[in-house]
């Protein structure tokens, strides 16, 4: 059969022929782009997940910049604080030689103080211009703001780390559940007769031991137990021992203490002559089962007080126990400490809070403030830390409870309270010293607790992210890249169906003028 109004076979190689052009123009496409999907009919599967991953790329590589500029803020944080250590150090050994005060002159010890306060000056200096970037480091700016602190329940918060997510301030509810507790030991002042009270009943000799030394007193029969009390506390800076009258009566008897509170603390007494130890009214107790003191009873230890007491030449102080907002902080003395994910922090507690598990809990608020470092490509609480640095001035350094009150760095400046002057005047540098240390102490911990987020969070996130950035890339490009062996297999094939299509298409165009033969 000859029909010439409709060419089958030509219609038939048009449309193979379009169909080798659209393949032609894909490869062709494939190999300029270097792509697989440069549009979503291509694969819209994989032009999904391969957006998706994309997202997940740029994210990371953020992160692993965010990352890197953290490790340069705290390298930067921590040059600082290095130098500040050096300063406390220097002050240190200043100190230390003043306090040799028998074997130098007056005026060195005011050229000792001279370099303290420059010391402090510098300190306070390096504080409040340290900076990255025009970022304050360690001026308090990126310290926690809290609001609600009663000075009467805590005495100075340090907040390490808060999260905010979900809120704009942070509650945090302290709770004592059991008292930070002396060690006290408590000598009768009841004489039963034999002598009048409220005074020894022989001579005798005390050996008596705290957490800073030990020292023997030796005292004379009759001796009254106020002037007793009045030697222990002339060595109580050698020895970390107190004494008081109980209840200020001689006749209860007088109370051994240690100065300091916690578990770090003790105070032991012992005779070394005078009555024999089974003495009765010469005893030394304690309180069994280290129960509270409870210095307002009347007559205590002795009007029935029953079994409570039970001999010893030796107690040891208790650390405070609290909840911090339900979680058991852990206890030092007076101070506590907190670390979890959303809260850490350092609390001294004031001396009547923390021995009265019965009070109502304190409540405060942190309302801002503190470093958040976003170490992930998604902003979620998970991926973001936070980290709390606290000015490192003068006037906030070495936080002590000394006296009644807390007392800074600050005060070691000419004619502070314990400037050098004022401390070889009272021939005690005890005070100077434990604010000194407690200062250093705090560069230290900054200076370590940076020294670990930087090791254990930045430096491990920054080798984690890589690893992803490399895994997620290699993904990506399994799915978007153009395999070119294959492209070019596939263009030389398309190549060749052109052509051949091309000529298919022409013989078919000529098929129909063989019916011109038919007409002859």
């Amino acid at each position: 059969m000859a029909r010439i109004n409709t060419n089958i076979p030509s219609l038939i190689a048009q449309a193979n022929l379009s169909r080798s052009n659209q393949e032609l123009e894909l490869r062709l496409e494939r190999l300029s782009t270097g792509l697989r999907i440069n549009r979503g009919k291509d694969d819209p599967a994989g032009l999904i997940i391969s957006e998706r991953i994309g997202t997940d790329i740029a994210g990371i590589e953020q992160a692993i910049k965010n990352s890197e500029r953290a490790s340069s803020v705290i390298a930067t944080t921590e040059s600082a604080l290095t130098e500040i250590s050096d300063l406390l150090n220097s002050i240190k050994g200043l100190m230390v030689e003043a306090a040799n005060s028998g074997a130098i002159s007056d005026e060195e010890i005011e050229a000792n103080q001279n370099q303290i306060d420059s010391a402090i000056e510098s300190i306070t200096r390096i504080s409040n211009t340290a900076s990255f970037g025009g970022l304050r480091l360690i001026d308090g700016s990126l310290d926690y703001v809290t609001s609600g602190l009663v000075s009467s329940e805590i005495r100075t918060a340090s907040v390490l780390g808060a999260s905010f997510v979900g809120s704009n301030s942070l509650q945090v509810d302290v709770d004592v559940i059991a008292s930070a507790q002396k060690g006290a030991l408590f000598l009768n002042g009841d004489n039963a007769g034999a002598l009048p009270d409220g005074v020894l009943i022989s001579a005798t000799t005390l050996q008596i031991t705290g957490a800073r030394g030990v020292t023997e007193l030796s005292f004379e029969s009759g001796l009254s137990l106020a002037q007793v009390v009045s030697s222990v506390n002339a060595r109580s800076g050698q020895t970390g021992v107190e004494a008081a009258l109980i209840n200020g009566n001689a006749n209860s008897g007088v109370v051994f203490r240690s100065v300091d509170y916690g578990s770090d603390s003790f105070v032991s007494v012992q005779r070394r002559g005078g009555p024999d130890p089974a003495d009765t009214p010469f005893a030394i107790y304690k309180l069994d089962g280290n129960a509270d003191y409870p210095d307002t009873t009347a007559g205590f230890p002795w009007a029935g007080i029953g079994t409570t007491l039970v001999s010893a030449t030796r107690d040891d102080g208790r650390d405070v126990q609290a909840l911090v907002n339900g979680s058991l902080a852990s206890g030092d003395g007076l101070n506590v400490s907190l670390s979890e994910t959303n809260l850490s922090l350092e609390l001294l507690l004031d001396e009547t809070f923390a021995i009265s598990p019965a009070s109502a809990a304190s409540t405060f608020h942190i309302t801002g403030g503190g470093a958040l470092f976003q170490l992930g490509q998604d902003i979620t609480a998970l991926q973001q830390s936070n980290i709390g640095i606290a000015s490192m001035s003068a006037s906030n350094l070495g936080a002590s409870y000394i006296n009644g009150a807390v007392q800074y760095l600050s005060s070691l400046r000419f004619g502070q309270t314990n400037s050098l002057e004022s401390s070889a005047d009272r021939k005690d540098f005890t005070a100077a010293n434990d604010i000194l240390e407690k200062a250093i102490d705090e560069v230290s911990s900054t200076r370590g607790r940076l020294g670990a987020f930087e090791r254990n969070v930045l430096d491990t996130n920054v080798r984690s992210l890589q690893a992803q950035f490399e895994n997620l890339t290699a993904s990506r490009s399994q799915i978007m890249d153009a395999d070119f062996a294959a492209e070019t297999s596939q263009l030389t094939r398309a190549q060749i169906l052109q052509t051949a299509g091309t000529s298919v298409l022409q013989l078919a165009n000529q098929q129909a003028q063989s019916v011109l033969q038919l007409l002859g």
